[in-house]
């Protein structure tokens, strides 16, 4: 199919073709989240703990925010604002905390969903078109493989950037930076609640927001000719630190805002101005720093000054 959209990192060839492939069960994701979910259990049922409560709350909302949110989505993914490199590494950490992959391998996930939905036609697993308990499981426990995939290429700086392949080997593994302090004050509760409670957790929250975001809600923005819309849910943006104005970010992939109209919260943002305040960010994109996407026209959306 040589009509294919290629993007910055994602290129295709004429033996590409998007509908030449099927959703197939990853049998690490699957054990990895099971694992996660029977902790998450027992966590609940054997240690209720109010402590405990409160401990999965603040390591959730520093991983979920300044790491998924803040360091892979808007830095390492979008470089819509720079960092001290240090400060990157540190926030990429975070990231790769909440569970679901390392910087590489959350990248590529990322950038492959992204690359089908500018495609004239999307299959229905990059879509999110299935229901939600199908879907839910396509998302967090499969893949879809391609029989000819495109070529996928991250960019030199970070492909060859040896903290970056070294989290990326061992990203299950850094879970463990938190197992053992977790243990040590207060025991195998702790660490449940701490840990498995809190990876289950993200990793649902993450395909909820996924899932309801392409299917339907407030449109402040659309992208003509393309088979996916994002749609903003407002009542999830404190939840999800911003990351549930998906309109918002279909209009402007590029912007460290993504509440980009008056009265959208917008934590993450907050969490970047914090930063820049501190000398630790700049160069921070705003939806009008670069040109509008091909095919971008306003559903009613007003951009804030």
């Amino acid at each position: 199919m040589s009509d294919l959209v290629s993007t910055e990192r994602i290129f295709a060839n004429e033996a590409v073709d998007v509908m030449d492939g099927s959703v197939q069960v990853n049998w690490i994701k699957l054990v990895w989240v099971a694992g996660h979910g029977l902790g998450a259990l027992a966590a609940v049922v054997i240690y209720p703990s109010f402590a405990a409560f409160v401990t999965f709350l603040l390591l959730t909302s520093v991983t979920i925010c300044a790491g998924h949110s803040v360091g892979m989505h808007r830095l390492l993914i979008h470089r819509s604002f720079n960092t001290p490199k240090w400060v990157e590494y540190v926030l990429v950490w975070l990231g790769t905390l909440v569970g679901m992959a390392g910087p590489f391998g959350m990248i590529r996930a990322h950038d492959m969903r992204d690359w089908f939905q500018r495609q004239t036609i999307c299959p229905d697993h990059p879509a999110h078109r299935a229901q939600a308990v199908k879907d839910a499981f396509w998302q967090i426990c499969c893949d879809y493989k391609m029989r000819h995939p495109p070529q996928f290429q991250i960019e030199h700086t970070v492909a060859h950037d040896p903290v970056y392949h070294w989290i990326e080997r061992t990203w299950m593994a850094q879970q463990l930076i938190l197992v053992l302090p977790l243990y040590a004050v207060g025991g195998i509760g702790l660490v449940l609640w701490g840990v498995c409670l809190r990876v289950f957790v993200s990793l649902v929250g993450h395909w909820a927001i996924g899932h309801y975001a392409h299917r339907s809600g407030h449109q402040g923005w659309q992208i003509d000719g393309l088979p996916v819309q994002g749609y903003n849910l407002p009542r999830w943006a404190w939840i999800s630190f911003g990351e549930s104005w998906h309109s918002n970010h279909h209009a402007f992939p590029h912007s460290a805002r993504l509440g980009v109209e008056a009265g959208q919260v917008d934590p993450g943002y907050w969490f970047v101005l914090a930063l820049a305040r501190l000398g630790l960010a700049r160069n921070i994109q705003s939806p009008t720093s670069q040109p509008p996407r091909k095919g971008l026209v306003s559903a009613g959306g007003i951009l804030k000054e």
